[in-house]
């Protein structure tokens, strides 16, 4: 027996050491939780990609399908879970996801989530207490998700930044104006393309609806955006159908611009799509019965609003000689002098139609114009042949 141990040490010192610590290295089992367990390698947060500075991320096209169809929610700052461990008690918690988009768990501590699907989120939060149970069955779902922030540009009575929530909610959609009654828009569940929109308050005269974008982050860090382009004026033209799609943070809404005038027919069904807003405010002064701010319905006529505020003044105006003022989207003014003609086309020369925030003119005739400056030139002079008067009364004269 002495001899054969002989014989083996002297094998093994010809060995390399790294050879011989390869092969007399096993995989040691795992020890009860908390004797001496192996720490689980933890996943790296998620982080977003260095982006180089004057590098705009690229943009793939996707075809017009449903941009929700294969998407899947991903963990942000704001959304609340409920997390709990099967036949455990102690480990049952209601979080929420902070602004560094870590949750606490009991024992865990702060768990990285940000970023994370519900299912990536569960397995991390497995793999964690893994290292104190005994294959443990973790339950995650969402409580409460977190309000949708999404960016809405182009041709919208509002463009700028909006959160909108799953909760119950209504939306006020009149126009820029005195307090008056508009269209309350109820929204419940998750929100779409359409309650953006109308949370923005409509789309504006000019909007081309056959051009609406939907852009969306990739779902992976570095990933290109998706852009989904839809055509809701064939919908409302033709009745074909089209998607309107659930909304997810980061998302951006571009209503295009229309090139051109657009045709009657275009302007009628737009205007009465819940795409436009209920009404509009415009304003029209000078020789009308009531002026003032009217509202009218989106995209209407020149006539409307002058209905609207009571008709011409048949004996002071002069409706050969319309102004209507608009303020251009680069800060500018634009005048048209119009000879008004209710009974004319919408849109056509004599009867135009209205953007929201116009102003229209209506001025005097010649005939007024010198009977107003008449009795301005005499007004001074009233006492005095007012006291002529009572005193050839008085002397019988």
């Amino acid at each position: 027996m002495a001899g054969l141990v002989s014989v083996l040490g002297a094998f093994a010192a010809l060995l390399p050491s790294a050879a011989l610590a390869q092969r007399v290295s096993f995989p040691l089992p795992e020890s009860p939780a908390g004797q001496g367990r192996p720490v689980a390698p933890q996943r790296p947060s998620p982080s977003l990609p260095a982006v180089p500075p004057l590098q705009r991320p690229s943009i793939a096209v996707a075809p017009p399908v449903d941009p929700g169809r294969y998407f899947r929610y991903r963990l942000g700052p704001g959304d609340r879970l409920s997390m709990s461990v099967f036949m455990v008690e102690g480990y049952a918690a209601e979080v929420e996801v902070l602004s560094d988009g870590t949750i606490n768990l009991p024992r865990l501590g702060s768990v990285p989530v940000w970023g994370l699907t519900m299912d990536e989120a569960r397995r991390r939060i497995t793999a964690g207490y893994d290292q104190y149970l005994r294959r443990p069955l973790v339950y995650l779902d969402l409580i409460t998700p977190r309000p949708v922030r999404v960016t809405l540009v182009g041709e919208v009575q509002k463009p700028g930044f909006y959160s909108l929530t799953q909760a119950p909610s209504s939306a006020n959609l009149q126009a820029a104006g005195p307090a008056a009654s508009g269209t309350q828009i109820q929204s419940a569940g998750w929100p779409t393309l359409v309650d953006a929109v109308q949370r923005a308050g409509g789309i504006t005269a000019l909007a081309d609806l056959s051009n609406v974008v939907l852009q969306r982050p990739s779902a992976a860090p570095g990933g290109a955006l998706v852009e989904y382009r839809f055509d809701y004026l064939r919908v409302l033209m033709e009745g074909s159908s089209s998607v309107n799609p659930l909304l997810y943070d980061g998302d951006m809404i571009l209503v295009s611009k229309a090139d051109g005038v657009q045709p009657n027919d275009v302007l009628i069904r737009t205007a009465a799509s819940n795409f436009a807003p209920d009404t509009i405010g415009v304003t029209v002064v000078g020789e009308v019965k009531a002026p003032g701010l009217q509202r009218v319905r989106s995209n209407s006529p020149l006539a409307a609003a002058v209905m609207a505020a009571g008709d011409v003044n048949p004996l002071r105006a002069n409706p050969r000689d319309i102004r209507l003022l608009r303020l251009e989207s680069d800060g500018t003014v634009s005048a048209r002098t119009i000879v008004f003609n209710p009974a004319a086309p919408l849109d056509s020369l004599a009867n135009p139609a209205l953007h929201n925030g116009d102003v229209v003119v209506v001025p005097r005739n010649g005939w007024t114009r010198g009977n107003d400056f008449l009795a301005q030139a005499v007004a001074p002079l009233g006492p005095l042949l007012n006291a002529a008067s009572l005193f050839r009364i008085l002397s019988g004269n």
